[in-house]
């Protein structure tokens, strides 16, 4: 399935040159409400899970990509701006989790004497859900293992392979990189890699591919 990743031209480019992506964790995240989108009102149910949350931290990280590169505002948000850059990876399907967009917390079933069940079903559901106003990243998350002893400097990175192949390299309508370089960066990929230019479309809100710019 073809995904998408939006970020920095700087990190980009690293990115690019070393074949890697970083590897995000639960409380870097933008939203709040990440692992905490259930009805948090009763207060033992509030601290358990704000420790299960923690736990899940320290050894569960994520990949955030989108279905699609073409919204204006993710380039707004997580692409510097629309100055950033799209990568495109080709991933299994049966390793992407697509993210739930929920307007409600979801109700925690307790036992008798009033402790929350975390199922396995529940904690899968809390790993993907976000409030709807988010729904218009269309995510897709691909969630990792961490390994301490693979830590760079406080980061982890996950290098590209079989389950994670890099595509398409989709640069900003502000993307000041020249495209040439970035192609030259991407000569040696097997498969071949297609760099493309974006600006803003004329007559709908979108992003969309500058093919003179693409042609050059």
């Amino acid at each position: 399935m073809r995904v998408y990743n939006l970020t920095a031209a700087p990190f980009a480019l690293s990115n690019i040159a070393l074949r890697r992506l970083k590897i995000s964790r639960f409380s870097d995240l933008n939203d709040p409400f990440e692992l905490l989108a259930v009805d948090l009102a009763d207060r033992e149910q509030r601290k358990a899970f704000r420790e299960t949350r923690d736990e899940l931290n320290e050894d569960k990280g994520l990949i955030c990509f989108s279905k699609s590169w073409s919204n204006p505002v993710l380039w707004g948000h997580y692409a510097d701006r629309h100055t950033g850059v799209a990568l495109g990876f080709d991933v299994r399907q049966e390793l992407l989790n697509k993210v739930i967009y929920a307007k409600t917390p979801t109700k925690v079933p307790v036992d008798k004497s009033g402790r929350p069940v975390v199922s396995d079903e529940l904690m899968s559901r809390l790993l993907r859900t976000k409030f709807f106003d988010w729904k218009y990243e269309e995510e897709y998350r691909l969630f990792v293992e961490l390994d301490i002893d693979l830590r760079e400097e406080g980061l982890f990175f996950a290098d590209f392979d079989d389950d994670l192949v890099l595509r398409e390299v989709i640069l900003g309508p502000r993307c000041s990189l020249p495209i040439d370089r970035v192609r030259s960066l991407v000569r040696e990929y097997d498969p071949a890699v297609e760099v493309i230019k974006a600006r803003i479309a004329f007559s709908t809100f979108r992003v969309v591919e500058n093919r003179y710019a693409s042609r050059k």
